[in-house]
């Protein structure tokens, strides 16, 4: 075939070849749904995964002098065939910076058919109909609903009135409070959560006799991998910062390389494949008020360029997974795309893979072994719920980090509350939904190590490298930073190595 009829037959597909492909020997076979064929696509197939729209316009403006974004979808892309073990299963771009009211309303509808899907696979919620056919029935008849909360009031005799909707029309709920059992878990719904109702009927009105989170099953499996490995989990190095804490770090790295401890924590450090880096990797700029007085790197750049001195001295046959949080050189709406931007240039490691916030990756995986899914999340929305849900807030806060995750896990999302984290309006899908239970929860943020079981789903909260700042004791944060939760992937015990002094 000439090069003419070669074009051509791409063109007939919808591709575009580079002129350097032409001119050189053609590829054999291109990824399905590519538009643009160039060196790079063909060099990473993994990119036949990623949002083509936004790949497209990435090159464009590649190609008019401004590379950043077109560089962080190779370098998301590169490190994984260096990663053996390690395969990104969600991983969300940079996506569009333009929305409108109609993407919002697209997104909750997303949410609401996600979660719903999910609810409707509970018995008590099989014959579950729409609110619109709800509101034809009789009064005194059974029904259940799912639907998403808009409203939550006290009457004055002090029971709880919801109102939640679904795409068809909105209902009022009433869950009262003589029956104290369902009225404790009312007390614990927060607004745009979708949970199903079982009731009886009145006057376009629903009196609640159950309520039913989409939750983790009560059947999911607690795997164990046939073959040794320990991941370890950290998070808020906050790099740059004149609170962190370098020497505990230079402890951190002595002993992963093997260069520090007694005997058996040397060859615990042997089998480390996996370090995930769960946000806050540098201090960041302007995070909060009056923060230029606690850097000592007050360059972005410069904090980035550290980092990677520090990480470049872990040995290159474990992989290191990271992601962003609310201080790092990315947007904070999430999903925050991975950390490949031209402030992050220093990051470009050959074991290091760069993933967003959240995300969802497998590891240690091996024939006959599936491997074991680890929900990502920094924890921006944390806040929120130690704030105001009374039963997290009464119970220790942000000492009690796992009671926040449990109570994400059982609505399947990661920020229910509108306003609990910004959030950027995807209409296709709500990327904040769990649709998949993971076999690990892990997260940051809080500062403070905390390790715990939900329903076999491991809970991670990871520990932080930087000592109480003035603002975080202003606003309750009490740290228990150097710690490193160590997971032994054939048994699923987690050990905490302390670092500090």
């Amino acid at each position: 075939m000439d090069k003419k009829q070669y074009v051509q037959e791409h063109l007939g597909k919808g591709r575009l070849l580079s002129p350097h492909l032409v001119s050189e020997a053609p590829p054999a076979a291109c990824p399905d749904g590519a538009v643009y064929i160039n060196q790079d696509l063909l060099a990473h197939p993994e990119l036949a995964q990623l949002n083509w729209p936004e790949f497209e316009r990435a090159r464009q403006e590649f190609e008019t002098g401004r590379p950043e974004r077109y560089q962080a979808f190779l370098s998301s892309a590169s490190p994984r065939k260096r990663a053996p073990g390690v395969k990104v299963l969600v991983s969300h771009p940079e996506g569009s910076a333009k929305f409108s009211v109609e993407d919002f309303t697209l997104h909750f509808n997303a949410r609401l058919e996600a979660l719903s899907k999910i609810l409707y696979n509970r018995d008590e919620l099989k014959t579950a109909t729409a609110v619109s056919r709800v509101l034809q029935k009789k009064q005194r008849e059974s029904v259940a609903v799912i639907g998403m909360v808009m409203e939550k009031d006290l009457t004055k005799k002090g029971s709880l009135m919801l109102k939640i909707e679904d795409s068809t029309e909105a209902i009022k709920v009433l869950v009262s409070n003589q029956k104290p059992e369902l009225f404790e878990q009312a007390k614990e719904l927060v607004l745009d959560e979708v949970i199903g109702v079982s009731g009886v009927c009145g006057e376009r009105i629903i009196f609640a006799n159950a309520l039913y989170w989409p939750d983790v099953p009560l059947t999911n499996e607690l795997k164990r991998a046939p073959e040794e490995g320990i991941a370890l989990f950290l998070s808020d190095l906050h790099v740059g910062s004149d609170h962190f804490l370098e020497q505990d770090f230079e402890r951190f790295l002595a002993w992963v390389r093997g260069e520090a401890g007694t005997e058996a924590q040397r060859q615990l450090a042997k089998k480390v494949k996996y370090i995930f880096l769960v946000g806050d990797i540098a201090a960041g700029v302007g995070v909060y008020p009056g923060q230029e007085q606690d850097l000592t790197l007050p360059d972005v750049k410069e904090q980035y360029r550290r980092t990677a001195e520090l990480l470049r001295r872990i040995p290159q046959h474990i992989t290191l997974i990271m992601c962003a949080g609310n201080h790092d050189a990315v947007r904070l709406a999430e999903p925050q795309p991975p950390l490949a931007n031209e402030f992050t240039e220093a990051l470009r490691l050959p074991n290091l893979i760069q993933v967003s916030n959240p995300s969802l990756v497998n590891i240690h995986a091996s024939e006959g072994f599936p491997g074991f899914n680890v929900l990502v999340y920094h924890g921006y929305s944390f806040d929120y719920y130690v704030a105001n849900v009374d039963s997290i807030r009464n119970s220790g806060g942000y000492d009690r980090a796992d009671l926040i995750m449990r109570f994400l896990l059982k609505r399947r999302h990661l920020a229910p509350a509108h306003t609990s984290a910004p959030s950027i309006p995807t209409a296709e899908k709500d990327p904040l939904v769990i649709d998949a239970v993971p076999d690990f929860f892990v997260s940051g943020h809080i500062h403070k190590t905390a390790v715990s079981n939900y329903r076999n789903v491991t809970l991670i909260m990871s520990s932080c490298w930087e000592s109480k700042t003035a603002y975080q004791e202003k606003v309750g944060h009490n740290p228990e930073p150097s710690r490193v939760p160590a997971v032994d992937l054939r048994t699923r015990e987690v050990k905490i190595l302390k670092f500090g002094k």
